[in-house]
């Protein structure tokens, strides 16, 4: 394949339910607008950008890396990295900024967007096997969370171990990437007023919950059950008093291998939030 320039817009957080090479998912677009998904990206790599603090510019960067079509995968935005290793890649700053209400970022992100979800499960049929997509809701209803498991399935670190293509077994994702103990969700309509609920599995939301329940430890005047409400309350006033509020909200939906393969009624979660302010008659809200 030639080698491409792609803008990220999505890094997801690792599930333990996904293949080994599949558990991150790194996602962009290219300069017509159309998605590209690239995996595996090894979790070494990933905590050189955290730790070095690029994990957050990272998003709405150029990249240039080659990539390979995965044969694997039958979903036509699906590419692995031709070195596992990134040597290839060039990175191209500055990242694209928030001027003029995200102007930049729109031109590319918001070039093909749905607003039926019913049209945009029929493209993910065959033969278009469409899995990753920029999708408008008509409004967000809610957000909700559900208690999940709090340590890495032990399966699951035991395959990393063994099946590690990049560290040979050294690293251990239970100390590099904590396991968020819960799952975040989305109740949105779409123009057909049919309500839907979908999981959210953008990094940032896991590191939003994070960073809530730090501020919430040092406040040391709650147990750790009432820290964790508190963290989780403060990740709703984000995700949906403040931006179902006061953003123009999309949703970037990617679906899973897993369910894509099984022609689940629905494969898609939620792997990234674009979030400009909302505009009314030409002139940011307020």
């Amino acid at each position: 394949m030639p080698r491409l320039k792609i803008l990220l817009t999505v890094t997801t957080y690792p599930l333990p339910s996904r293949s080994y090479d599949e558990l991150v998912c790194t996602a962009g677009v290219l300069e017509d607008g159309s998605w590209i998904r690239i995996y595996p990206v090894p979790l070494s790599f990933l905590m050189d950008l955290k730790q070095s603090g690029k994990m957050k510019t990272m998003k709405y960067t150029w990249i240039e890396l080659d990539l390979n079509k995965r044969i694997d995968d039958f979903r036509p935005e699906s590419h692995s990295p031709k070195y596992y290793d990134f040597r290839d890649i060039l990175i191209h700053e500055p990242r694209l900024n928030t001027n003029g209400n995200w102007l930049k970022r729109k031109e590319y992100c918001l070039k093909n967007v749905y607003t039926s979800f019913e049209n945009l499960i029929e493209d993910s049929r065959a033969p278009k096997n469409m899995s990753l997509a920029t999708f408008k809701p008509a409004a967000i209803t809610g957000f909700e969370w559900e208690e999940d498991e709090r340590e890495w399935k032990d399966e699951w670190v035991e395959i990393r171990k063994q099946i590690d293509l990049f560290d040979d077994g050294k690293i251990d994702p239970q100390k590099m990437i904590p396991k968020v103990p819960y799952k975040f969700f989305y109740k949105f309509t779409d123009l057909t007023g049919k309500m839907r609920r979908l999981m959210i599995e953008d990094w940032e939301i896991g590191q939003l919950y994070w960073n809530c329940l730090r501020d919430a430890k040092k406040m040391k005047t709650s147990d750790g059950a009432d820290q964790e409400t508190i963290a989780l309350q403060k990740v709703k006033e984000r995700y949906f008093n403040d931006f179902a509020t006061n953003n123009d909200i999309h949703l970037f939906v990617g679906t899973t291998k897993e369910w894509h393969v099984r022609r689940a009624l629905n494969p898609f979660v939620i792997i990234g939030v674009f979030y400009p302010m909302k505009e009314i008659q030409g002139r940011l809200f307020e």
